[in-house]
């Protein structure tokens, strides 16, 4: 099993990313994440371009999986056509936005089945940053200080999910202050930065093991090796 989770893309650095794909092909790109679906299709497009071009950069080649393609009534042959479809690409490109919303999303495609089979198989990397990150943990629990989750009602036409997909083990809290740095928080907006607190504080409370990252660092697991880069 392959996984780069980040709080904002590369992070830092690309290279662990590069070093756990091998050599760049072509990558599925899933945009559900960022609220995408709730957003005009303008900016849904937007949001997919500014992730294609970095990808592309880096020597991708870059392919949008619209997870809305295959929502439908037999849940089990969505799941089946959309894994058919993911097993074409070396790396999944999960991008950020409202966590409860790819949840969602994901459950009503299938992508919550067909993309742990195809991790447990080793069959492609899964790369995802911020919410793409957090849906991979065991709980969506405390998200909700930042993500809105009746976002999934008006976007989704159903309650939200506060399980997530339980790939790892821990709960990942995104976009934390680099602490070593004095003065750090100042530099992120107030607003985002209390957001993290209250998602940290809720965790603790719930006794939920998590693991916070700045926006320069990504855990990286490759096999039975999980560290952070």
């Amino acid at each position: 099993m392959r996984l780069f989770l980040s709080s904002y893309r590369f992070g830092a650095d690309p290279a662990p990313l590069l070093s756990l794909v091998g050599n760049p092909g072509r990558v599925g790109v899933i945009a559900a994440a960022a609220a995408a679906d709730a957003w005009p299709r303008t900016a849904r497009t937007s949001a997919v371009v500014s992730d294609v071009m970095p990808l592309t950069r880096l020597g991708f080649t870059p392919e949008e999986v619209d997870l809305r393609d295959y929502i439908g009534s037999d849940g089990q042959a969505r799941s089946a056509a959309l894994r058919e479809r993911l097993e074409g690409f070396g790396m999944l490109w999960v991008r950020g936005g409202n966590t409860f919303v790819l949840r969602a999303q994901m459950a009503r495609s299938g992508a919550d089945r067909a993309i742990p089979e195809l991790l447990l198989s080793d069959s492609l990397v899964y790369a995802g940053y911020s919410a793409g990150a957090c849906v991979m943990t065991p709980t969506l629990h405390g998200l909700d200080s930042s993500d809105d989750p009746a976002e999934v009602v008006a976007t989704c036409g159903m309650e939200p999910l506060w399980d997530g997909l339980g790939v790892v083990g821990f709960a990942i809290v995104p976009h934390h202050p680099p602490a070593e740095l004095p003065g750090a928080e100042d530099a992120v907006p107030l607003e985002d930065a209390a957001a993290v607190r209250r998602t940290v504080t809720a965790l603790r409370l719930a006794g939920i093991e998590y693991r916070t990252l700045t926006d320069d660092q990504a855990i990286v697991v490759n096999g039975d090796r999980t560290e952070l880069v």
